[in-house]
């Protein structure tokens, strides 16, 4: 699904947010979370595209890119496109907002779960690129 500023209320904590209070919050959760080789933490922030991967086929579909935190690391999201709508034109450079999971891996760690859960188990997470929200 995806919301075009529909519901938009549900995101209004984050979206008043300012994005400079924003970035500090995720990049200190994201890095802690990384030095602490955490799996399974539900984080949110922003990050500015510093990469656009092919798509992961295998299995579930996922829109991949990889997001530069303004402390300068790096995370991998996964995003489900069996379940959510893609980003369209994505592209290096673009700020995108998140609410996910992240998992730990070497290489800096993976935020996964950014759309809804069909079977309503899990915490919904999201994407917005340019005013749409992705879920």
């Amino acid at each position: 699904m995806i919301a075009l500023g529909v519901g938009a209320e549900r995101f209004a904590p984050l979206l008043d947010t300012p994005p400079s209070t924003q970035a500090a919050q995720s990049d200190s959760a994201i890095s802690d979370a990384f030095r602490a080789k955490a799996e399974n933490l539900p984080v949110r922030g922003q990050g500015k595209v510093s990469a656009v991967l092919r798509d992961d086929t295998r299995g579930s579909q996922h829109q991949r890119f990889i997001l530069r935190l303004a402390d300068g690391h790096t995370v991998l999201v996964a995003h489900n496109i069996d379940l959510a709508p893609r980003i369209p034109q994505l592209q290096r450079g673009d700020i995108v907002r998140f609410k996910g999971v992240y998992e730990w891996n070497p290489e800096g760690g993976v935020v996964h779960w950014t759309h809804h859960d069909p079977a309503g188990r899990h915490a919904g997470g999201w994407l917005r690129h340019n005013g749409q929200v992705y879920e």
